[in-house]
């Protein structure tokens, strides 16, 4: 069962023997678009018309609250960080396949000490080129995991207000020696990563 965390709630990253958590893993999924016969009534009529739609999760690594470098954001086309201590499984395209459709890994004990947050975020590739939103994305989710596959935290993208585009899932960030997690779960109307990035730079 997943922990039912309410935004701004802080988290210890701590296992259950009270020992420092040192590996989390982000997932995010969607189910595929069901393809229309080409011709039929519905073709096109609606927003997407019925294209495949690519769900994006990235990371944000902040030195002092801020993104200073591009080499410090975690996504499709940068999939592991300088330090190794994060990295993206590879992106998917369409929501094709069971369970998590992309699979970021972090290694907390593996961050170097000059960043003090990462940033969790999920978009529509492309969303306003394509028409798409949250709301024409069948059972989306995105959740956290801790190395034990224990699920503490899960947002149910469909379930957003319709028209938006991008949410930024949540934070873990430094406080006096220890990790923790903060649920965000803050829709936006934001286009693509870029747009993302800018709110932390």
């Amino acid at each position: 069962m997943s922990v039912n965390l309410q935004k701004g709630q802080k988290v210890n990253l701590k296992k259950d023997d009270g020992s420092t958590l040192g590996r989390v893993m982000v997932g995010l999924g969607w189910d595929p678009v069901k393809q229309e016969k080409k011709g039929g009534f519905l073709s096109g009529l609606f927003g997407g018309g019925g294209q495949d739609i690519d769900c994006d999760a990235s990371v944000f690594m902040l030195r002092d609250g801020k993104l200073r470098d591009a080499n410090d954001i975690v996504y499709f086309g940068n999939l592991t960080h300088d330090s190794g201590a994060v990295r993206h499984m590879g992106d998917n395209l369409t929501g094709e396949g069971e369970g998590d459709d992309e699979q970021i890994f972090v290694d907390l004990n593996a961050v170097p000490d000059k960043y003090d947050k990462l940033v969790f975020v999920v978009n529509i590739y492309q969303a306003a080129q394509r028409g798409q939103h949250f709301g024409m994305v069948a059972n989306a989710f995105i959740r956290i995991i801790d190395d034990k596959g224990k699920e503490f935290c899960r947002y149910n993208l469909s379930d957003r207000q319709e028209k938006m585009t991008a949410m930024i899932f949540g934070e873990i960030y430094r406080y006096k020696g220890e990790w923790k997690f903060n649920p965000i779960g803050q829709g936006t109307t934001d286009n693509g990563i870029n747009e993302l990035a800018a709110k932390y730079k």
